[in-house]
């Protein structure tokens, strides 16, 4: 049984409350992110020392590859890309932990792409449809096939960072972030479940408990205005 929180966004009084409720529900559960930590919320600093300090397993999203890209591979896409996805909140949120900052971005870069897990398969944005005519059909026994599809198009808008394709039915559940929903939301055809339910616009940051591919629970915490005022 694990948690998986969606996506942050410099939320970091609103992910305080979540995590606070994920594990006082279920102690000693581990706890996974969706990815995108930082940019838009007013913390984003606070947020990626909180999922360091909490032990909080990352799979990293665009934004916090944006992030830190801009300062170890400027010329990259990534790095151009976050000028236009809201990098001033977060430059800021860093302006006197420059330090601490570098350390961060390193911890980023550490983090897996993708968790291929027994109760359930998470990454940020998903596996797109699209890689199907690349796999055969039997790609379902062993989803390690997928890898070198996800690495060798990682800077693609149907990546694993960026998709909002229809996603590719794995066999087993995905949990994503990225595409942004009112409330979690579970698409049969490609048994995948998204949790990025806004907490950077003011509506919720949300939690789901999964074991085995089963929905066991949903953690739900309305934006602190805090964070986004």
């Amino acid at each position: 049984m694990i948690a998986i929180i969606g996506d942050i966004h410099g939320c970091y009084y609103t992910l305080e409350e979540l995590y606070n409720e994920i594990i006082n529900r279920y102690p000693g559960i581990p706890v996974y992110s969706i990815g995108d930590l930082v940019d838009r919320g007013n913390f984003s600093y606070e947020v990626v020392k909180f999922v360091k300090e909490k032990n909080i397993i990352l799979t990293p999203g665009n934004h916090d590859y944006m992030f830190y890209h801009f300062f170890k591979e400027p010329s990259s896409i990534f790095a151009r890309s976050w000028f236009f996805n809201g990098n001033e909140s977060t430059l800021l949120s860093y302006e006197k932990h420059e330090k601490e900052m570098f350390e961060h971005i390193e911890f980023i870069k550490s983090a897996q792409l993708f968790y291929n897990l027994e109760d359930c398969f998470i990454s940020h944005a998903g596996i797109s449809v699209y890689y199907e005519k690349f796999l055969p059909q039997d790609f379902r026994n062993n989803l390690d096939l997928l890898e070198p599809l996800i690495y060798n198009d990682i800077s693609s808008d149907r990546g694993i960072m960026w998709t909002r394709d229809p996603l590719l039915n794995l066999g087993k559940l995905q949990v994503v972030g990225h595409t942004k929903q009112p409330d979690i939301t579970y698409i049969e055809d490609s048994n995948a479940l998204y949790i990025d339910t806004g907490a950077c616009v003011g509506n919720k940051l949300s939690a789901v408990i999964i074991e085995k591919n089963s929905i066991i629970d949903t953690i739900q915490v309305k934006t602190h205005l805090e964070d986004i005022i």
